[in-house]
Parts: C-alpha cells; structure tokens; sequence
C-alpha cells in the first residue's frame, strides 16, 4: 500500500481494491516512464495515462476545496479550525477575564468564515498544477512518501495561492466584519495596566496562511486517505487506465 499514487485519486469513482491501483498505476507509470507508447493490456497511450493521472489529482484538489470552502468548512472542522492568534493569547486570556466571552467566540468564528470564502478560489490554480504535470512528476509521487502528491501541489502553488488568497481575505475580513470583535479584544488588553506590550497581529497574513495551510490538511488528508482505502470510483478514463 505504500506506493499508491495520489491525494485523492478517487472521491467519487466505481469500486476497486487500493491494491490493484497501485498494481495497475504502478505498472503504467513505469512503461510510460520508460517510453513505451503502448503501456497496458488495453492499448493504453503514453499520453492516456497521463491524461488518466491528472484526472485523478484533478478531482482530489477539487473535493479538497470544496470541503474547505462550504459553509462551516473550517470552522466546523477540529482538523482546520482557525484558532485565537498565539502571538496574542494574552489578549484573549485578557479578554475572557473581562466577560467577553461572546466577542473571542465571534471573533474566532468570524476568522474561520473568511477562510472558508477564500477557500473557493484555489481550485483553478491547483488545476493549473495539474495540467503542468508531467509523467516524470507522476512517477516521482508513486516513488515518494506518502504525501508526497501533497507536496508536489505545494510546492507548485504556494506563491500563487498566497498571492491570490491575500486580498480575498482582505475582503471577506470586512465582509464578515471581523474587525468589530477583534477591537474590544485588542482594547481591552492595551488597556490592561499589567501587560507586557501591546499585541496587534497583521490578521490577514494570518486567515491567509492558516487558509493555506488548513487547504492542504485536506488535500493530505485525502492522499494518505486512497492509500488505505478498500475502495475507490473511476470515470471512463480512470476504469480504462487502472482497471474497472
């Protein structure tokens, strides 16, 4: 089961045993790899594989976002939730002296819900990764760790995403008006005679990389998921490269 390929090969696909994709994957990525035009007992194309794993990753990368993006994506899931900044714990231990409860609530909340909102806008760069894989790439994730297809769409999309999520964030911050349980917050501390500094965390930055990085939970999620998994679905071109 080590060597399965993907993320996320098969939400949504018909049924069949992870052991015979990695059989199947295994055996094709390798003939593929190695040049031969015709790389399976069905007359599979170097290119029809290829095709094939991409789809694969494609449809992983798309039921990653939609998990991250629906309503209550992050802020119902323990996995991802969006906690208090740690850089201003001591504005929220403050705060919950001082009865504000409901505001750090709210507040917590509120941050989960922009990055639930910017969440729906990376589906079109990790395609993008997608469709710039080549077979090579492929065969390196068969060959690597166990996220190792989690990696490779990190790696190819960081700089993109982060630059795409920061003014979504910015955006559904005020939508959400976050700013409105943050300031009680951040009053009440500075107002706080005992406190060691003041504390005023750049939030954007901050939904934004934990937007990121709770994205990519899910997409890890989903790859160590299919290795394990006794079942799996496949379109027409997933049954025709690793078997129905």
């Amino acid at each position: 089961m080590k060597k399965i390929l993907f993320v996320v090969l098969c939400v949504g696909m018909s049924t069949m045993t992870s052991a015979q994709i990695l059989n199947d994957l295994k055996k094709s990525a390798e003939k593929a790899v190695n040049g031969d035009e015709q790389v399976t007992k069905s007359d599979l194309t170097k290119e029809e594989v290829t095709k094939g794993l991409k789809e694969a990753l494609g449809k992983g990368a798309e039921f990653a976002v939609r998990s991250a993006s629906r309503k209550g994506g992050f802020n119902q899931n323990p996995l991802i939730r969006i906690p208090f900044p740690e850089e201003a714990k001591a504005a929220k231990d403050v705060a919950l002296k001082a009865g504000l409860d409901d505001q750090v609530e709210k507040f917590e909340t509120t941050m989960n819900r922009a990055a639930e909102k910017a969440s729906a806008e990376a589906v079109d760069i990790l395609k993008e990764a997608v469709v710039n894989m080549t077979v090579e790439d492929a065969f390196a994730i068969l060959n690597g760790t166990d996220t190792a297809a989690t990696h490779y769409l990190r790696t190819q999309t960081m700089s993109q995403l982060t630059e795409r999520f920061k003014p979504i964030v910015s955006k559904s911050i005020d939508e959400v008006n976050l700013t409105k349980y943050w300031e009680p917050i951040i009053s009440t501390y500075n107002k706080n005679p005992f406190k060691k500094e003041k504390v005023n965390p750049d939030l954007d930055a901050y939904v934004t990389q934990k937007a990121l990085d709770g994205l990519f939970t899910m997409i890890k999620k989903e790859e160590k998921n299919i290795r394990i998994n006794p079942k799996a679905r496949a379109t027409e071109i997933l049954q025709k490269v690793f078997g129905s």
